[in-house]
Order: C-alpha cells, then sequence, then structure tokens
C-alpha cells in the first residue's frame, strides 16, 4: 500500500507589521458602530460616578516615633551612620541588638499579640475597639450563625480567657488588619524614624487603634529590655528589707545587753564575750546591709540607664486624610471599562468574511 504523503500545516512567518495591521482593522471595525460606541461610553461615565457616589471613606491615621536606646547607640552610631552613607546595615554585621535593635521594631508592632491586646482595649464606655471593628466590617452579623446563643459575639475589656468562638474572630480581625489596613515602615534606613498608617472605615477607631498600637509595643518592649534589671532590683530589695530587720533586732538586742551589763558583777567574763559575739554580728549585718543597699542603688542606676525612651513624634489628629473614590478617576475607568467590554464582544461576534478555494 502507497501512503500519500500529508504535506505540514503551513505557519505563517511571524510579523510585527501583520500585528499591526490586524489590531488597527479591529480598531476601524469597532468604530464602526459609533452610536453604539458613545451609548456604551455614557452608560459607562455614569456607572462610574456611581461608584464613586456609593464608595465608602476610608480613615488614614499617621502616627511617626523614634526609639531612643542610648545603651545600643552609644559607641556605635558614628560607624553605623557613616556605613549607612555606603548602603551597608550594620544590624546584619552584629552593630546592635535587643528586641527592638534595627528593623526588628517593624515585626514586633505586627504582631498578632499586640494587636489582639490593642482590639481588647475600650472604644467608649460600651464597647472595645474589636466589638466597634466587627460592626464596622459587618463580622459580627457574618458570624452570628456561630453563635451557640444567637447573639452577637462580645469581647470583655481586656479580656485573657477568651472562648473559642471569640479567639477565631479575633484571629480574622487581626488578618484583614495586616491584609492592607495597618503598616509600619522606616521612612529613613539611616535614621531611626518610623511611620504607622492605619486605614479603617471608622475615623475614630483608626485613630485610636494606631495610638494604642505604640503603647501596647512601647510598653511590652520596655517590659522585655528591662525584664533581667528589674528582676535584679527586686531581688536586692528583698534581701535589703530583711537584713535591714535582722539588723534592727541586733541593733535593740545589743543595746539591752550593754544596759543590762553595767547591772552585773564584772567577774562573769562570759556576759562580756556574749556583747562581744553580739557587737561582731551587728558589725557583720551592717557591712552586708551597706554592700546590698550599695549594690540595689547601682542596679536602679542601671534601669534607668538601660530604659529606653519611645518618643512619639506625630500623633493623629481628628479630621483624619478622609480616602474617596474620585470623580475624576471613577468616571473614565467606567468608559474604559465599557468600551473594552463593548470591543471585545464586538469582536468575538464578527462574523469571519468566507473564502472560496
Amino acid at each position: 500500500m502507497i501512503q500519500e504523503n500529508i504535506p505540514y500545516p503551513y505557519e505563517p512567518e511571524f510579523s510585527f507589521k501583520k500585528l499591526f495591521n490586524d489590531r488597527l482593522n479591529d480598531i476601524k471595525y469597532v468604530l464602526q458602530f459609533r452610536k453604539t460606541l458613545v451609548a456604551v461610553l455614557i452608560v459607562g461615565a455614569a456607572l462610574g460616578a456611581l461608584t464613586a457616589w456609593l464608595w465608602k471613606p476610608t480613615y488614614t491615621a499617621r502616627l511617626t516615633f523614634v526609639v531612643d536606646d542610648s545603651k545600643s547607640s552609644g559607641g556605635s552610631s558614628g560607624l553605623a551612620a557613616l556605613a549607612g552613607q555606603f548602603g551597608l546595615n550594620m544590624d546584619l554585621l552584629g552593630g546592635t541588638n535587643g528586641v527592638l535593635a534595627g528593623d526588628n521594631v517593624q515585626e514586633l508592632i505586627k504582631s498578632h499579640k499586640l494587636i489582639k491586646a490593642t482590639l481588647l482595649t475600650a472604644y467608649d464606655n460600651s464597647q472595645t475597639l474589636a466589638d466597634r471593628y466587627a460592626a464596622v466590617n459587618k463580622l459580627n452579623k457574618k458570624w452570628l450563625k456561630y453563635s451557640p446563643n444567637g447573639k452577637i459575639v462580645r469581647f470583655p475589656l481586656n479580656g485573657d480567657h477568651n472562648s473559642r468562638l471569640q479567639d477565631s474572630l479575633l484571629h480574622e480581625m487581626t488578618t484583614l488588619i495586616l491584609g492592607g489596613e495597618f503598616g509600619i515602615t522606616k521612612t529613613d534606613k539611616k535614621l531611626g524614624f518610623f511611620e504607622i498608617n492605619t486605614t479603617m472605615k471608622d475615623e475614630k477607631l483608626a485613630q485610636l487603634f494606631c495610638i494604642r498600637m505604640i503603647k501596647q509595643a512601647t510598653d511590652f518592649f520596655i517590659s522585655t529590655k528591662t525584664k533581667r534589671v528589674r528582676n535584679n532590683i527586686a531581688r536586692l530589695q528583698h534581701r535589703a528589707d530583711s537584713i535591714g530587720m535582722i539588723l534592727n533586732r541586733r541593733t535593740y538586742n545589743v543595746s539591752s545587753a550593754n544596759q543590762n551589763l553595767l547591772n552585773l558583777n564584772p567577774a562573769y567574763t562570759s556576759v562580756n564575750a556574749n556583747i562581744e559575739v553580739r557587737e561582731r554580728d551587728k558589725i557583720v549585718l551592717s557591712t552586708i546591709f551597706s554592700e546590698t543597699v550599695k549594690n540595689l542603688e547601682a542596679s536602679k542606676a542601671t534601669l534607668a540607664q538601660e530604659t529606653p525612651t519611645v518618643q512619639i513624634v506625630d500623633e493623629p489628629e481628628l479630621p483624619l486624610k478622609k480616602n474617596r473614590l474620585k470623580y475624576s478617576l471613577a468616571i473614565p475607568a467606567g468608559m474604559l471599562l465599557a468600551a473594552l467590554l463593548l470591543s471585545f464582544y464586538l469582536l468575538l461576534t464578527r462574523k469571519q468574511p468566507v473564502t472560496t478555494e
């Protein structure tokens, strides 16, 4: 059997000129429907304007702060500034360390723990920030179907023992906030200034959340940074108080023994020995007490030196920046989208010319 040679399908050579001509022909074809195109553009402009009018505005709260840590920035600040001019980050080379050293502050403030703690602070006398956030974003109605008693999920002020449902809703709120409503940036890599931006649908909620977040982060930072020194101070204070009480008792005992010695027969040498032992114990306790108090005061000075300062430079003040969908943007976008949809429809439904072989 002789097999016929089946020719391979012809593939035309790619040409930019042909591609340009094809698109130009498409535009000419669409422009044939001018009346339809004008009507669609008018409808698109109207829909864009309607969208801008119905668009709910958001409010942006901005807060700028700087971290002043004298211990970590004393000796290496000049070297870090010099290295920063050449684009080098001394934090990566071990220039500084600590909870909020370098860029760690950005990860700390975005932690779920601090966000949840902030949400559980008061919005007003009747609700927390979490209650208000759930109401504004319609989460309270969305999660109503999961409520065992058919009531809206509420959050107690500074609640530590939340139910599984409350924790789940808090987790969703945190995810939404970190998804684009809250952010922290470093304004300049050479400087220690940070900027927090909070964008929410409620103006007061955005302001309070922004301010409370930096407060939560500051308290956590200072508590963590000075925890070791504060524990040492508490231990030394307890020891100084205990030794002071014992020393007071020994002082009264020695004074009483000396008074009784005046009425005793000098022949009894054992009494004199007891008094000398008490005097020696008093001197030893007094020395230990002096050293303990000295160490206590030195630890307090160290605590004052190691306690960092988080200084707020700019706070969000009402009225906040209002973000709206502008008509100048919505109307052209609506017209462009309407024109593209009409063009795609016309080109897809265009009848190809019939070719005769």
